[in-house]
């Protein structure tokens, strides 16, 4: 079977959507598939090349992604006539994805892992006329005839897309890889050592608060991109009661330097000086996503403070490494979320403090390892490729 992938981004830029693809193409080439990605062109990369199996060819935009949404049109239908199957996901590669699956008389498969119609002012820091367009562009796209299937990340966004008339949703949760991020393969140590967090005990710890110097720092760490959709500032806030009634606790942020997030991330740094909790809240330089497991297991506790999320990858590394969370309890997180945890109301940072000082004192709901496998992940994808081709048939 041979798949063409119309997607923005791809490696080596890294972000949940790219590591969805990646796992998946690659999956798809240890099986024996054949596997193409048209993408944009990212500077000091390769037209053309191939990437542990994959064939990746890049279009130049100018590097506008935005761009990509016609430049890679002619080389998106080139490719689609070699294709048994186009494949694709919101938002600037479902229209040349669209426009190559009819051109080409393929079946197009798109994969959604949020819909924001009607939520784009809630959900970005976009000014009125950028909201507007965004939202026309994301109607637009839904109003696309003839797509032959919708997947879903998850339950959540299912329910997004039939609530928009998208009957032909299925889910497929994305794949976490848990070789990667196995608590067993890694040291924390070495992070708190570097940031002067010693290591607590963390039996006693949970006798109740600690006196400041005795037993170290309890650590909370706060990682991905800052978007406004993820609500890192309820979690800044939040440390400041934190801080009240945990005296040794500190936060790590660990967030994506990405220029789209720059105005976002310029507002998050100010609010830590008006709160006055630069000695509180550790700004880690972003990391390798190789390193990424260490910085996890250094903590004792992830916050994942969404006010929506498509799937939710910082819930599912943090329950794979062992580690407590404290997630809000909104879109897809409760389907995500396992082991020893607790769900708070979203945009809401009392209750991010009150959980997490309730679970140092190890108050919190405990449940079985939930887990999403990328073999789970490429099996149902490759169910949904052959149902579309003996459809055709």
């Amino acid at each position: 079977m041979n798949i063409l992938f119309v997607i923005e981004n791809y490696l080596p830029h890294i972000g949940g959507v790219e590591v969805v693809f990646r796992n998946l193409a690659e999956g798809l080439v240890k099986r024996g598939h054949t596997a193409t990605i048209i993408t944009h062109r990212l500077k000091g990369t390769a037209a053309e090349e191939t990437i542990n199996g994959v064939k990746v060819k890049r279009v130049s935009c100018f590097g506008s992604r935005e761009l990509f949404t016609f430049f890679s049109i002619p080389a998106a239908i080139a490719s689609a006539k070699k294709a048994d199957i186009v494949h694709t996901t919101t938002f600037n590669g479902f229209f040349p994805a669209w426009v190559a699956a009819k051109f080409a008389r393929k079946p197009l498969i798109v994969t959604v892992h949020e819909v924001w119609v009607g939520k784009w002012r809630e959900y970005t820091d976009f000014n009125p006329v950028k909201v507007f367009l965004h939202d026309m562009f994301e109607r637009f796209l839904y109003l696309l005839p003839a797509v032959d299937k919708y997947v879903a990340v998850s339950n959540s966004t299912r329910q997004q897309l039939l609530r928009i008339g998208k009957k032909n949703a299925i889910t497929i949760y994305n794949g976490v890889d848990y070789g990667h991020f196995n608590p067993k393969k890694y040291s924390g140590e070495k992070i708190r050592k570097k940031y002067s967090l010693q290591n607590p005990n963390r039996a006693k710890a949970r006798l109740g608060p600690v006196a400041k110097g005795d037993l170290g720092n309890y650590v909370l760490l706060v990682y991905g991109r800052p978007g406004t959709s993820k609500g890192i500032e309820h979690a800044i806030t939040a440390m400041k009661d934190i801080s009240q009634k945990i005296p040794n606790a500190r936060m790590m942020l660990l967030l994506s330097r990405d220029k789209q997030y720059a105005k976002k991330y310029s507002q998050l740094m100010q609010l830590i000086k008006k709160l006055q909790l630069e000695g509180r809240i550790i700004n880690v330089e972003p990391v390798a996503h190789s390193e990424l497991p260490s910085y996890i297991k250094a903590a004792d506790c992830v916050v994942v403070p969404s006010i929506s999320e498509g799937f939710g990858y910082t819930a599912a590394e943090a329950a794979a490494m062992g580690k407590p969370i404290v997630a809000s309890n909104t879109t897809s997180l409760p389907e995500v979320v396992s082991g020893k945890h607790i769900l708070v109301e979203p945009n809401n940072s009392m209750e991010i403090a009150d959980a997490v000082v309730g679970m140092f004192h190890g108050k919190c709901h405990r449940t079985k390892l939930r887990k999403f496998t990328i073999e789970e992940n490429v099996r149902n994808y490759l169910s949904a490729y052959t149902g579309l081709l003996y459809k055709k048939l």
